[in-house]
């Protein structure tokens, strides 16, 4: 099992998950996520999509809100990576929660770390947000 690692991004150090890291099942999985990027200083978590549990894509579950709220309550950010666009299909109410995250700045769905350092870079310009990739449109 590899490690999670810091990556600089658009000038911004984030903690970036191992593909083959923990899977994140809930909020106390993510705490110790959390507490990885509170060590290193940094403010963004860049996790792979395979690292959450599937029932993070089920909304009715709790798992995508418990985990985000995790996130919220320590004031870091999220990066989903990688491509959703079968769970976006299946589920309305997933692609609205999509639509509307990636319309923030707490919690973001991106297809490839290219499209996230693009969307750190518009950002940290103050331009408008980077439009998501193609398994995230409504």
């Amino acid at each position: 099992m590899s490690t999670d690692t810091l990556v600089t991004l658009a000038g911004t150090t984030a903690l970036a998950g191992a593909p083959d890291g923990p899977r994140i099942c809930g909020g106390d999985d993510a705490t110790d996520v959390i507490g990885a990027a509170l060590g290193h200083g940094v403010d963004l978590v860049v996790l792979p999509v395979r690292r959450l549990a599937v029932e993070f894509f089920t909304l009715r579950t709790g798992v995508a809100g418990a985990v985000v709220q995790k996130f919220v309550n320590y004031r870091l950010r999220l990066a989903v990576v990688g491509d959703i666009a079968g769970h976006v299909e299946r589920s309305t109410a997933l692609r609205d929660f999509v639509v509307e995250a990636n319309r923030g700045s707490q919690l973001w769905f991106v297809d490839t770390m290219a499209e996230l350092e693009e969307r750190l870079r518009t950002r940290a310009g103050g331009g408008n947000p980077v439009e998501p990739g193609p398994g995230h449109r409504r």
